[in-house]
């Protein structure tokens, strides 16, 4: 691999300290990284005064736990990546959209987002002002398309899905999003500010404390501070509270997909009643304002973790009576194996995270891989499946709900006394930084680089979604387009998250 500048999860370096490659060496970089066993976690680019763009990369290697960033210099052009390496697809298609900077040689350059304007009014190169995506389309004797979206007819986010179908067997699935761009990264440059984490709590609504924490490890990063022990506690419990509450509830709704009511009906009470624990530490069941640089917002008083223990034990209980019945009924069964199969190395390749990933053999887990907080002293088996499919990705949701349960009950158990948060100081000029955080759907990843007053440059936000939309595209493969919806709940992925 070429020279890199190489951090731990949540540490800061100068910007000067990061190398800058020949474009031929950045792409080897990229490249030789992910056949070296390392992951891409972000790929980005920013554009100089003069015109020119810098592009950055940071590769994540789980055995290490390392990071390495490197950056090159490019104009408007430059070879793409992903010829030699399928990971950097998205990241690519995103950086020629925003930056108006052409990968050569991208086999499918099409838009990540819409609407397709750059700030200063003009259409990123190639592309049609009126937002008219091409889309992949396949001929032959019995080929139809099936178009679904962007408006739905549940109240959800828009999402354009287009089936090239012979007969009812899904030959290929292409997944065009972006109708609701917000800008999200744009927002919080000049920051961080007191309106910085209020927009990063809005990055996925479902994720509020995986992106906040994210956040507020990076800040604190910058700043050379550290939330003190209590409150790194604190923020570990709102985390599995909140991956709890999201995986019983997809696995009431995989079971409503195929029509099993019984434990549909079940876990959509036990979700609110994981949801009333994280508002019994923040009064917000979403856990706004909980989480911040330096701390938490809110202490947990004795009579709260009596309160959130009660309530996970409960929920404990009754999640186990009606998920049991999951993998002891049949006609389940029958429908959860074998369905929207990711292969092994199919994941690999693509870069999944998260849940999708480790359901298809993939051991990558941040909390253990890259620790932050409360789990560099207090660990969570990961866990894993091997057949990637939506009864793999089932199990690992429910081995996660038992595993952040005892991880819950145990913290509670045990919960340092001392202050919840410290004053920080202010972040470093000149700098980059990066954080990773296991989001209850994989893994996040937040990069900063600063000014020369310490100010917010250009802020990265990748959401495990705008990886794994591309993972239920290739899971609904040689499927029957009726085996959609259970497909795309197993992987429940955000619109917001990747619409940044």
């Amino acid at each position: 691999m070429k020279a890199a500048c190489v951090i731990r999860n949540g540490c800061v370096t100068q910007l000067a300290a990061v190398p800058s490659l020949t474009i031929e060496d950045f792409r080897e970089f990229v490249a030789e990284g992910v056949r070296g066993g390392s992951s891409i976690a972000a790929m980005f680019g920013t554009r100089e005064p003069e015109g020119s763009a810098i592009l950055f990369a940071v590769l994540a290697e789980d055995s290490s736990g390392l990071l390495s960033l490197a950056s090159a210099r490019t104009g408007d052009s430059y070879p793409a990546v992903t010829p030699d390496c399928e990971q950097a697809h998205m990241f690519e298609r995103e950086i020629a959209e925003q930056l108006g900077v052409t990968p050569s040689g991208h086999p499918w350059l099409k838009p990540v987002r819409y609407p397709l304007f750059r700030a200063d009014g003009s259409a990123p190169a190639g592309r049609n002002p009126c937002g008219v995506a091409d889309f992949f389309s396949m001929e032959g004797d019995e080929i139809h398309e099936v178009a679904v979206g962007p408006v739905h007819a549940g109240i959800i986010e828009p999402g354009h899905f287009r089936f090239q179908c012979h007969g009812e067997r899904v030959l290929h699935l292409e997944i065009s999003l972006g109708y609701q761009h917000r800008g999200m990264e744009r927002a919080v440059v000049a920051g961080p500010d007191k309106r910085t984490a209020h927009y990063i709590e809005t990055i996925a609504g479902d994720t509020t404390i995986g992106h906040t924490l994210a956040y507020s490890l990076l800040v604190e990063g910058l700043s050379g501070s550290a939330a003190p022990a209590r409150a790194q506690v604190i923020r570990g419990l709102a985390l599995e509270l909140e991956r709890m509450a999201n995986h019983v509830g997809d696995l009431g709704a995989l079971a409503g997909d195929i029509g099993y009511l019984p434990t549909m009906s079940y876990c959509g009470r036990i979700r609110g009643d994981l949801l009333n624990a994280t508002a019994d530490l923040c009064g917000n069941r979403f856990g706004r304002g909980l989480v911040r640089p330096g701390g938490v917002g809110y202490d947990v008083t004795d009579g709260i973790a009596e309160r959130v223990s009660d309530r996970v034990r409960g929920a404990l209980r009754d999640a186990k009576s009606a998920v049991s019945l999951l993998w002891n009924t049949p006609s389940v069964l029958a429908r959860f194996e074998g369905t929207g199969t990711v292969a092994t190395e199919t994941a690999r390749r693509i870069g999944l995270v998260g849940v999708a990933a480790r359901a298809s053999g993939l051991d990558a887990d941040v909390r253990r891989d890259h620790p932050y907080g409360v789990y560099r002293f207090a660990h969570i088996p990961v866990a894993a499946a091997a057949s990637g499919d939506v009864f793999a990705r089932a199990w690992v949701r429910w081995q996660e709900v038992e595993r952040s349960a005892a991880f819950v009950l145990e913290q509670l158990d045990a919960m340092p006394r001392g202050e919840e948060k410290t004053a920080g100081g202010r972040p470093a000029a000149d700098s980059m930084g990066v954080s990773l955080v296991e989001g209850w759907r994989g893994r996040i990843c937040h990069v900063a680089v600063t000014d020369g007053a310490g100010r917010l440059a250009c802020y990265k936000m990748v959401d495990p979604s705008f990886l794994n939309w591309f993972g239920l595209a290739c899971a609904m493969r040689g499927q029957e387009i009726s085996d959609f919806p259970l497909c795309n709940k197993s992987f429940n992925l955000s619109y917001c998250g990747h619409d940044l």
